[in-house]
């Protein structure tokens, strides 16, 4: 049953949002831009307030928009496009734009927005707000210490206590000679999964140092911006994850270990960002290949400040060196102090995963997503997990909203109506953004 939800003109033209029945009650709301292709979906709450940026591309340009919902996801206004420099984005399943919402008393959130844009061959990291409920957006301005030279982006965005928001990026100004090799496919700007990265030839690990993640605060009104180098032998376009709880920042990534071992690794400061601690392998994956998997981490931190990762490696009992994304499996551990994490645990999954996000919960414990093949396309799954004081870790099987077959690259929010999961939709020509609230 196709029920109309939610109709109204937007600057660009008519744009419809519907919402289809499910069995279980689930309505799933569709985000789209008429004539175009929406992908590349990330979502945050505060509240009832829900927001949602995505992509809206041709075939030959790319748009950043977001949607609001103040009934915690129930319901969105219509889209608006945040980038004036018509066609500039340029992102992707890895990096797609990133959202932020900095709370303010007596009223809606600002909403901060930070995206992959075209800089000449290259690419740049820009970031605009919305004061008005994301009705309109601020010209956008360069990320602190992202506009030099060199592509960069797969970034991550958190914002603190004082409504600070920082960003964390994979930074590859020294591989300019490579420029080349990180330029993303015609595919991939049709919001497409992009081809991995193909590297120059060379010792992995050695190519791999001459990336780094770096660190940057965005000033607000007459703040000043910090921007520093976390570490350097990243792996070159799998995504970062950023949070923030009290004074810690805590990152993670995909780092190149010696051999080319692409395992995750992690960092927290205790002074909001101004110095971090040496990076800590997460977990002994071992995972060896010659290329970027385009498979990064996530990360939440719950009400007692550990800090839960999920990423997706090769399966058990697999071969290390497999690339293959059928290979791959959701894993999970838990950091109580920063400077160790408990033993992986699998998230039983129905088929080989990969992509996975996480979101706590009020109750304390987080809800896992990730895309996963079965029978030939993908689906999203869904799962809670709990977390003894011992730190072990169990999981329930959530059922996940199904909008059709080809689902995938979900992202998760927490919001006063329930969990809001935003992804992907394969359509038989392009794709759109679905939306949707667990409880």
């Amino acid at each position: 049953m196709i029920a109309l939800r939610f109709v109204r003109a937007a600057t660009i033209g008519a744009l419809l949002l519907t919402s289809t029945t499910l069995p279980a009650q689930t309505s799933v709301t569709t985000l789209s831009v008429p004539d175009r292709t929406g992908a590349n979906p990330t979502v945050a709450a505060s509240g009832a307030f829900v927001a949602v940026a995505f992509s809206a591309a041709t075939i030959s340009s790319m748009d950043i928009f977001v949607a609001t919902s103040i009934n915690g996801g129930a319901t969105f206004g219509a889209p608006v496009q945040v980038n004036r420099v018509a066609g500039e984005a340029r992102v992707s399943g890895e990096e797609p734009p990133r959202i932020a919402l900095v709370p303010r008393r007596g009223a809606t959130p600002e909403i901060v927005i930070v995206w992959t844009a075209k800089a000449g061959t290259t690419w740049k990291l820009l970031s605009a707000r919305s004061l008005d409920g994301g009705r309109t957006y601020s010209a956008s301005t360069p990320v602190p210490g992202s506009d030099s030279e060199g592509s960069r982006g797969w970034e991550s965005v958190a914002v603190d206590a004082t409504g600070r928001v920082s960003v964390l990026w994979l930074d590859h100004r020294d591989l300019i000679a490579a420029d080349g090799a990180h330029q993303h496919s015609a595919a991939s700007a049709r919001g497409a999964t992009p081809a991995p990265m193909v590297m120059p030839t060379g010792d992995p690990t050695e190519r791999a140092a001459l990336s780094q993640l770096m660190f940057a605060s965005l000033p607000a009104g007459a703040g000043r911006a910090t921007t520093l180098s976390v570490a350097r032998s990243v792996c070159y376009c799998c995504k970062t994850a950023l949070a923030v709880a009290g004074d810690a920042v805590y990152a993670a990534w995909r780092h190149v270990y010696p051999s080319g071992e692409r395992d995750i690794a992690f960092t927290m400061s205790t002074n909001r960002g101004r110095t971090f601690a040496t990076p800590l392998r997460v977990s002994d994956d071992h995972w060896k290949l010659d290329g970027c998997p385009d498979n990064g981490p996530a990360m939440a931190i719950d009400a007692s400040q550990r800090a839960h990762v999920v990423w997706p490696t090769t399966a058990e009992g697999q071969n290390a060196t497999a690339k293959d994304a059928m290979a791959l499996s959701i894993y999970y551990a838990v950091s109580r102090d920063g400077k160790s994490f408990t033993p992986r645990t699998r998230v039983p999954t129905r088929g080989p995963a990969s992509h996975p996000q996480i979101v706590m919960l009020p109750n304390g414990a987080s809800l896992v997503a990730w895309d996963e093949v079965i029978d030939g396309t993908r689906r999203v799954g869904l799962a809670r997990a709990t977390v003894n004081a011992a730190g072990a870790v169990s999981f329930t099987p959530v059922a996940a909203p199904d909008a059709g077959a080809g689902q995938w690259y979900p992202a998760l929010a927490a919001s006063s109506n329930g969990a809001v999961i935003t992804w992907v939709r394969q359509l038989e020509k392009g794709s759109t953004v679905a939306v949707a609230v667990v409880r």
